[in-house]
């Protein structure tokens, strides 16, 4: 709404009530056709505007599907609707502002259209913070240049709230595989910033798991030594060594259990216990 009012001049109905509709869309003959997002204005019954939102990042999409989209979801709701494209390249937001020809006598859609053009330039973090939806869309239109994706990261930083994930996952997913590399890189080499990313999430992720089971390693290790040492075993420099150093887990447990009744050394790690130390 901030998009089509602030930027685009849209006389839109003044509500506090927005809500998100579904996106599929069902036509008579049965055929679902799904946009981005709708967001619907005002009440329930009955809405008062729906707006329709499509981030387009080239020209692959036939025009006159986003003339069915305001069509089906007028049908659907009985309320106007607006069509928004979002484009990051300026060659596909001006193919995209031409009035569409639906092929219906007299139906013609002028989608409104936002370009790289109309998006502000954010590189104050603070601006960021204020604006957070805007500077999304800064990052996809302008995030080449790296101190916009730099005052977003920050920006995201500072919210630290259950919306900042999803304002990333936004500006990743509509950004350019370009742009997307700075996000990855801005992110992954900052201890302080939360891990919003795909790429820093699989990571992240991943070294969580290594964590988890390097910890359970070295407590099964206090464990043995713990057990070994109530025994009254004497344990030579290079044998504590052995254990210490192992990350088997399996292993770990296994001369644990050994460890309880075993009668010395030897018989806890020869070769029937599985492993000459």
């Amino acid at each position: 709404m901030e998009v089509l009012r602030d930027l685009l001049g849209v006389e839109l109905p003044a509500t506090p009530l927005v809500r998100l509709e579904k996106a599929t869309f069902n036509t008579r003959r049965s055929d679902d056709i799904e946009s981005d997002v709708v967001v619907v204005l005002g009440p329930p019954e009955p809405p008062a505007h729906a707006i329709i939102v499509e981030v387009q990042q080239d020209k692959s999409k036939d025009p006159k599907q986003l003339a069915r989209y305001a069509a089906a979801l007028w049908l659907m709701l009985r309320c106007d609707v607006t069509v928004l494209l979002v484009c990051p390249d300026r060659g596909v937001a001006d193919h995209y502002a031409q009035p569409i020809d639906s092929g219906l006598t007299g139906y013609r859609l002028q989608a409104q259209v936002l370009g790289p053009d109309d998006i502000p330039v954010i590189t104050d973090p603070q601006e960021a913070v204020a604006r957070p939806a805007m500077a999304i869309m800064a990052v996809m239109a302008h995030g080449r240049d790296r101190k916009v994706v730099e005052a977003f990261a920050m920006a995201l930083a500072e919210l630290r709230d259950e919306h900042a994930a999803k304002y990333y996952e936004y500006a990743y997913s509509m950004s350019a595989p370009d742009v997307r590399r700075l996000l990855e890189e801005i992110i992954m080499t900052s201890t302080t910033w939360p891990v919003y990313s795909p790429f820093a999430r699989e990571h992240y992720g991943r070294g969580q798991a290594e964590g988890k089971a390097e910890g359970k390693a070295e407590e099964a290790v206090r464990m043995l030594l713990l057990v070994l040492g109530a025994r009254g075993f004497d344990i030579p420099d290079d044998m504590r060594t052995r254990i210490s150093t192992c990350a088997d887990l399996a292993q770990l447990e296994s001369w644990t259990t050994r460890a309880v009744t075993a009668q010395s050394l030897e018989d806890l790690f020869d070769e029937t216990g599985g492993q000459h130390l």
